[in-house]
């Protein structure tokens, strides 16, 4: 969409929330300021009851926002739900998933042949048509070889890495992962941009933040619009913090690493506000999937949640949600609204006065009624692991028609997604299809998906006549992507990322053999 085109939808926006205009009489689309943290936990912040109430600057940004405690991803995996939050789609329809195996969850290691199809329209891409500049920092784990690179996706600037931080390898087996400032690496995680794993101590999240400050001091003196996707990994293991904060928390190294992002979030809302551009800002905190209880309890919380990451039970799926936007955004307010990563999509585009593409299924709903009017509006929750569909909730009701959990092989190896969790029935270490009886639970009354509905009683009678015929629609209409997660080969690591010639970093290839990716789980 044109700019003009876009400001004429930005005036029509104005009068519909009564948010008014800039000084000049000229609508100014906000800025958006994404959040996207790394395996943090619904429960770890103070505002969402975590006893060492060591979040105030996310503690306030709450308290001076809305809170969201009905707010879910699209995965219980990082890459799928970074793929869901920037084309607004579930991953079975942008293609991060695989059919290697049933519900099996699959993401990007640098082993992964695929990445974000061209055919995706990315939210930076579709935000240029409103004259937004884009910049993704930290980690994008959308694919890693050259044609999937965020700056041939839309974005302007990166500075981060293209996968997790995993290491330290010997780069003759396995590469270390590259960090990229724009096109090209500038170095390598363990090498330049050192983690030590002993300690916990890595200057990474100073990095990234001075990454943002300094994107936001050249955009605003630039009077351009500009979409900040801060997506960094410290909760992430293995976990880390700078040294000022190592040793601060209650928590141990992970309260640590919470710590130190809690003090950065501080200082991005606090230079938003000095240079007076707060209140044409739109900021939204959240994380990309429940926190790993597979290191419990060095990792993060899940609150009262079932179980965490790679489940698609509340711990893996439901997440910490927070909108700040200072004088558009009435203080101190909890909507109970369910919301998804995928209406962050939609909701930016409709922030800068565009239309998502009509030609896809979009599922992301657009916010705004609810974060500037207080509505409420119905709508499922689908809860895909792979390419099966586990659960859906609507209202309060969550119905599952597959339970698992990991294997038995993994589990007795002590490979725990549910430690200290064990539900009969519920947590299972077989695939159980429950697609003729699901089992539902009142998620007001039992958000620890503890005690399913009786199948005899009128109530669960009730529930399933709401959701059968949702699901039937959703399922009948679906055109699954193309899985981009089903091949691998050792060739396609960060063997000779781009720019590696200018630091004499490129590392040989080994012959490419390609082969179909093992998914455990």
């Amino acid at each position: 969409m044109a700019p003009v085109a876009a400001a004429m939808r930005w005036r029509l926006l104005l009068m519909l929330s009564a948010v008014g205009l800039g000084a000049t009489g000229v609508p100014q689309p906000p800025n958006l300021v994404l959040l996207l943290m790394d395996d943090m936990g619904w429960g770890d912040l103070g505002v969402y009851g975590e006893p060492s109430r060591e979040t105030p600057n996310l503690d306030r940004m709450a308290a001076e926002g809305i809170l969201f405690p009905n707010f879910y991803t699209a995965n219980p995996l990082c890459s799928p739900s970074r793929a869901a939050l920037l084309t607004g789609r579930l991953p079975i329809r942008n293609g991060f998933y695989t059919t290697n195996g049933q519900a099996r969850n699959a993401y990007t290691p640098q082993e992964v042949v695929g990445g974000i199809p061209d055919t995706e329209h990315l939210l930076p891409e579709l935000l240029k048509g409103a004259g937004y500049v884009s910049k993704i920092v930290g980690k994008w784990h959308l694919g890693h070889r050259p044609q999937f690179h965020p700056l041939k996706h839309g974005f302007d600037e990166w500075f981060g890495s293209p996968n997790c931080h995993f290491g330290p390898y010997d780069n003759k087996v396995r590469p270390n992962i590259p960090v990229y400032r724009d096109w090209d690496m500038v170095g390598r995680f363990y090498e330049e941009f050192p983690i030590n794993q002993k300690t916990g101590e890595a200057n990474l999240t100073q990095i990234y933040l001075q990454e943002a400050l300094d994107f936001i001091k050249r955009q605003q003196a630039a009077q351009r619009p500009f979409f900040l996707y801060w997506a960094i990994d410290a909760t992430h293991a293995p976990v880390y913090a700078s040294k000022p904060f190592l040793g601060t928390s209650q928590r141990g190294r992970y309260g640590d690493a919470v710590r130190e992002i809690d003090d950065s979030v501080g200082k991005i809302l606090s230079l938003l506000q000095d240079l007076r551009i707060a209140e044409n800002t739109f900021v939204f905190f959240t994380s990309d999937n429940g926190a790993a209880l597979i290191s419990a309890p060095k990792q993060g919380s899940n609150g009262p949640f079932l179980c965490g990451k790679q489940t698609t039970f509340e711990g893996g799926m439901r997440e910490p949600a927070i909108a700040w936007w200072p004088g558009r955004i009435s203080a101190g307010q909890v909507s109970h609204q369910l919301g998804s990563i995928m209406d962050l999509f939609t909701t930016s585009l409709s922030l800068a006065g565009l239309e998502p593409p009509s030609d896809r299924v979009i599922d992301g709903l657009n916010l705004l009624p609810t974060i500037l009017q207080g509505k409420l509006m119905d709508r499922p929750i689908f809860y895909y692991r792979g390419n099966t569909l586990m659960a859906v909730t609507l209202g309060q009701y969550k119905a599952h028609f597959w339970t698992w959990t990991n294997s038995w092989d993994e589990f007795r190896q002590g490979v725990d997604f549910c430690p200290g969790q064990n539900i009969s029935g519920v947590t299972t270490h077989v695939q159980e299809e429950h697609t003729k009886l699901p089992l539902v639970f009142h998620l007001g009354q039992d958000p620890g998906e503890r005690y399913p509905l009786s199948f005899a009683s009128t109530e669960y009678l009730d529930v399933l006549r709401r959701i059968t015929p949702i699901v039937h629609q959703h399922q009948e209409a679906l055109i699954p992507g193309q899985p981009q997660l089903n091949v691998c080969n050792q060739a396609v690591m960060n063997w000779a990322p781009p720019g590696c010639e200018k630091l004499g970093k490129c590392l040989t290839l080994p012959e490419s053999v390609p082969k179909k990716c093992s998914w455990p789980h």
